[in-house]
């Protein structure tokens, strides 16, 4: 298998969990790409994926699959790892909910980054936006904390360690663990998981540059 990645791409670390649980992580090749959302599409990514976007994994068999949940769905399967995404409804249902919820916050977080960088030119109304649907999100993963101790781990959790990793690379001054002190439990429970620590984002600067300004897009205050 081949797998078109990036250090720092959430939904790439995303899959790179699922083959560290899987043990799958040393039959995959690794192919360097870059995608950027501001720039004309890598030539290298759209032969294997005509949206453009990473992860891609290319399987042993030619197909060529894309996006992450595609994806990790296709290497659960392959590793017969049921206990990471349950066949039994309830249990499916509810991985599939925290995905969504973790991929959809983890989608905010990479375009609130690119509105910023904007600077002067960034639209205040879609700044707002963001930052009250990242407080939303956080908000119900903290009240949803206990039910995620509660279930083995499995693919909802991937998908929320990421959304959370990303967090901590690029709003890491917000304080959210002072204030969600659950959610920040639990992600403590998880951090130190041998796939989680083997996946951690690293940026190799090869993308484009941050916002100029570096104020903190947004904290929460604590007393």
């Amino acid at each position: 298998m081949r797998l078109h990645w990036s250090p720092r791409s959430p939904f790439v670390r995303k899959v790179n969990i699922v083959l560290e649980e899987c043990g799958l992580a040393d039959a995959v090749e690794r192919i360097r790409s870059v995608a950027v959302f501001a720039a004309p599409p890598n030539p290298q990514i759209l032969e294997d994926n005509p949206l453009g976007k990473i992860p891609v994994l290319i399987t042993d068999d030619g197909q060529k699959l894309f996006d992450s949940r595609v994806i990790c769905e296709y290497l659960i399967a392959q590793a017969g790892r049921e206990d990471l995404l349950p066949s039994e409804f309830a249990a499916r249902i509810k991985h599939l909910r925290w995905q969504a919820l973790g991929d959809g916050m983890t989608d905010n977080l990479l375009l609130w980054r690119i509105e910023r960088t904007r600077g002067a030119h960034a639209d205040p109304v879609i700044l707002a936006a963001f930052e009250t649907k990242t407080r939303a999100s956080l908000a119900v993963l903290d009240a949803e904390s206990a039910e995620l101790a509660a279930m083995p781990f499995g693919l909802g959790h991937i998908s929320i360690v990421c959304a959370l990793g990303q967090l901590d690379f690029r709003y890491a001054e917000c304080g959210w663990r002072a204030a969600l002190s659950r959610l920040a439990a639990w992600y403590a429970s998880v951090a130190d998981r041998p796939s989680v620590v083997a996946t951690a984002i690293v940026d190799d600067g090869a993308g484009p540059p941050g916002p100029a300004d570096d104020t903190p897009a947004f904290t929460y205050e604590t007393s």
